[in-house]
């Protein structure tokens, strides 16, 4: 099962993140152009290391989609927040029909998500559902058949990219499943280049935007 892990600037997380991974789950790093040690330290953990130079979430996405070899590829940053052993209940259900699975982040403790960042991410979640996508969280972890997603014609490669998934999924009828994860605070030595910074958040919600009006 290949995981996917977009990355920029990690290398203080990619160790207990590359270790936490189920059995038979391999890593695709794919860097997006870091200037500390990631690329290294992932190679170091027996990760695939793939290089994206056009930066952008969706961009280091979809070069870690093609470099996918499995049927079900999965998705998770790789900033320590999320945790890689809550994969395989997402995995279970496109195995059993779901089209895409979902996580719904629920932080683990005060102060882990920001508040700028959790209030633009409910407002686009509750444009989601009045669309007919059951979401309410645009997640970073993910999981999906790789030919269907690749099928699906994802054109954005910035921070749009996980809302026009869940809206072009939401069209061609996908059932979209949705899987609560706890969400951690970040490892020490990361930034967030969404959550960390009010601008960052805006230019997130400005690309997510461009995505709802495409």
């Amino acid at each position: 099962m290949d995981v996917v892990l977009p990355c920029l600037n990690e290398a203080a997380a990619l160790p207990a993140v590359l270790r936490a991974l189920p059995p038979g789950y391999r890593a695709i790093v794919v860097d997006n152009g870091s200037t500390d040690d990631s690329p290294e330290v992932a190679a170091a953990l027996g990760a695939k290391v793939v290089h994206e130079p056009r930066r952008g979430y969706g961009a280091a996405v979809h070069t870690g989609l093609l470099s996918a070899s499995s049927d079900i590829v999965c998705f998770l940053d790789a900033d320590g927040s999320l945790d890689p052993r809550e994969l395989p209940p997402l995995v279970s259900a496109v195995a059993g029909g779901a089209g895409l699975a979902a996580g719904r982040r629920i932080p683990a403790g005060r102060g882990v998500w920001p508040w700028h960042a959790r209030v633009g991410n409910l407002l686009l979640a509750g444009l989601l559902r009045r669309r007919g996508v059951p979401v309410h969280d645009i997640a970073p972890v993910r999981a999906a058949r790789r030919e269907e997603l690749i099928a699906l014609d994802i054109t954005d490669r910035a921070f749009g990219y996980p809302l026009e998934l869940l809206l072009k999924a939401g069209r061609a009828g996908w059932v979209v499943a949705e899987f609560d994860v706890a969400y951690h605070p970040r490892a020490a030595g990361t930034r967030s280049k969404v959550s960390g910074s009010l601008r960052g958040t805006l230019r997130a919600v400005r690309d997510m935007g461009k995505a709802l009006h495409a």
